[in-house]
This record gives structure tokens, sequence and C-alpha cells, in this order.
């Protein structure tokens, strides 16, 4: 196993061995998610033909630029590569191209696109992936958490040959390479509308004031939590948050008398969510959370028939067509079509479904050149007929 690279002399020195090395470069990240409020890196993983692995820890170094220079102009694999991406990032480090090999599995049509799945299937070895949830910012790094970080890089240089070559084999090169840059480019995605909205367990919750109180300790436990840098949920589960909106406790041994709160997190901050309760309680009704969520685009499907039986018809016609192509070019549906889009067409047509219209459509919605060539003429025919 590589040493662990901790100092710029050490990092200066493995960019000059990345520097000398020979075409592109497999690049993995650890993170902490599930333990740290923050998306960071706490782990890089890379490997470069004749240059072997390479192993940083970012958290103590506090210049990267010898490792931006030498990453700069290659072309970067990544698995899965828009979990990674956000917290390089965060690094400076960004590609100039990008390979993402489980995006090239998926329209490759592989049934199973798990790096794990991948190596054991195209390159006969099986990666043990136990440390996967592991909290990645305790220091030391254990050895071994360190052998199974490498790991995940050891094969991804193959393994971009053999999807590479399949992809060559279906003639979808061109699609694969589309598809790599919208990711490159993508961005990080736009901040959820009220994000409290999606505490688990939220169903239970009945009434405005009864929300407002969900919002406030959703928003003090959010504020904690990245003040802390620890994980929301471990700061305070989300089922504490929905029994003290239900129960609405005004005191502490009212708030104890409550299982989520009797941990060390719910103890310990008991005066910010008493506060966060009682601030609710004084909010005018107009203050208060909507008891319907904000709509972000079309309505649920299972509501369309009911609220719009025209616009459930030309769903279920463009999803066919969508299908079918998919079928003719061994491609999953929604790699050829993302369904967000597909619902938007069928919600909101184009008031003359032409081709050309249809294609400007799709276009603005976000799909790509290749996916609107295969689709727009049959979809604007199902629109047309529906």
């Amino acid at each position: 196993m590589p040493p662990l690279i901790e100092g710029p002399n050490a990092l200066a020195e493995a960019a000059e061995c990345l520097r000398a090395g020979s075409g592109p470069v497999a690049i993995d990240t650890e993170r902490a998610s599930g333990f740290r409020y923050s998306g960071r890196a706490y782990l890089i993983q890379l490997r470069r033909a004749g240059a072997g692995t390479v192993l940083v820890d970012p958290i103590p170094i506090d210049d990267l630029t010898p490792l931006r220079r030498a990453l700069a102009d290659l072309d970067w694999i990544l698995h899965a590569a828009s979990q990674d991406l956000p917290c390089l990032e965060e690094l400076e480090l960004r590609p100039a191209t990008l390979f993402d090999t489980e995006l090239a599995a998926r329209l490759c049509n592989f049934e199973k696109v798990g790096l794990a799945s991948l190596t054991e299937q195209l390159l006969g070895f099986r990666l043990e992936k136990q440390h996967s949830a592991a909290d990645w910012s305790q220091r030391p790094l254990p050895h071994d958490w360190l052998a199974y970080a490498a790991l995940d890089v050891e094969l991804l240089l193959e393994l971009r040959e053999r999807l590479a070559a399949e992809l060559t084999a279906q003639g979808k090169t061109g699609w694969a390479a589309a598809e790599f840059e919208h990711v490159r480019t993508a961005g990080p995605p736009k901040p959820r509308k009220e994000p409290w909205r999606r505490t688990s367990g939220i169903h239970k919750v009945r009434g405005a004031k009864a929300l407002g109180r969900v919002r406030a300790v959703w928003e003090a436990r959010d504020g904690l939590a990245r003040k802390l840098d620890r994980a929301p949920g471990k700061v305070l589960p989300d089922a504490a948050i929905v029994e003290a909106a239900t129960s609405d406790p005004t005191d502490f041994a009212e708030l104890m008398s409550l299982p989520g709160f009797r941990r060390r997190g719910g103890r310990a901050n008991a005066r910010l969510w008493l506060s966060a309760l009682a601030e609710a309680r004084r909010l005018p009704g107009e203050k208060l959370p909507s008891t319907t969520p904000p709509q972000d685009g079309p309505p649920a499907t299972h509501r369309w028939a009911d609220r719009d039986p025209e616009a459930a018809v030309r769903l279920t016609a463009a999803r066919e067509v969508v299908s079918e192509v998919a079928g003719k070019h061994n491609l999953p549906p929604e790699n050829l079509m993302t369904p967000a889009i597909v619902r938007g067409l069928a919600w909101d047509p184009p008031k003359r479904p032409s081709e050309r219209h249809v294609r400007s459509a799709l276009l603005e919605a976000g799909a790509r050149r290749w996916q609107v060539d295969l689709l727009a003429s049959s979809l604007s025919e199902a629109l047309s007929n529906s």
C-alpha cells in the first residue's frame, strides 16, 4: 500500500510522479456522509500508469497547488462522478475531461453498475466494500481503511478500457462523451425549496402550527449541525423533531419525556429546542407554513388523471415512446431521457407539438442533443395523437 501523503513536500513529490505518468488518471474520494455536515473530501485516491497509486489526506495540507497543476490537463476517470466532483471542486480540483465508469455501464445497459459488481463481472476481481460507510473524518486513518480505499482506484484504469471498448462496440461513444461532459459541467444542484419538509416521518404531523414547529426545530438543528460540522441526524434524529412537533413541549421536563430527546444531543441542547418551539408558538397565522408543499414542477403523477386527464394520456404515450426507443438502442429509459423531462413535456407541452417545437422544448429542459435526435420525432407524433 502506498504511504499516506500528509504534508507539502510529499505532495510535491507525488504531483511530479503523477505528471511523469502516462494516460488518464483514476480518482476517488472518501467523505464522511452520515457523520459530518459538510461533504468535504477526507481522502483523495489517485492512480496513473507509470505513477502507481497516490493517497492524499487534504485536511492537513494548506496548499494543493502542486496537485492541481498535475491534474489540470488530464482525462479523469471516476465512478459515479457526480458524487465526487462537488468535494473536489471545493478543493479547486477540476477535470478538463471526464470518463464516468458508472455512467458508461448504464449506457451499455449493464444490469448492475456498482463498482464492485463491474470489476467482478468485467475484470474478475471482487472488491470488498466493508468500509464504505466509515467515518473518514477520524484521524489517524486505520491502515486497513487506507488499503481498502487504494483498491477503489486500483482497477479503474482497466475498467475504463473495457467499458470504452463496449461503448465503441455498441456505437455509443459519442453519446457517452456528451453525457460525461454534461456531468462535468453540471455544477451543484439547486437548493431545495423548504428542505425541512423532507424530515422523515413528517407525514404524521397535522396542521400549520405543528408544521411550523417542525420547521423551527429543523432549522435550529441545521444551524447547530453546520456550526459543529456534524450530520444533522447525529445532533438530533428526525423522529425527535416529529415528536416535538406533535406534542409541543413547553419546558425541560416535558421535552425530556420524549424518547428522541433523551440522547446526549437532545438533552445538552434542550434550551435551543425549547426556544425554537417557543418562537414557532408566537408566529402569526400568515407566517405559518402552508399545509400544502410548494409545487416545483408538475404534480405527482398519480394525481394527473383527476387534475388533467389529457396530460395523463400524454404522459402514458410519451413514456411508451421512450421505452420503445430505449429498447431499440439497448438503453435504460431513464438514460435515454430523464423522467422529469418527460413529465414536464407531458404536463406542459408546446402549443404546437411539431417536431421542431418538441425538439426546442427538450433542449431547453436540459436534454442532450443525441437524446433529442432519437426522440423528438416520435414524441412529437405521440403528443399530436394524444
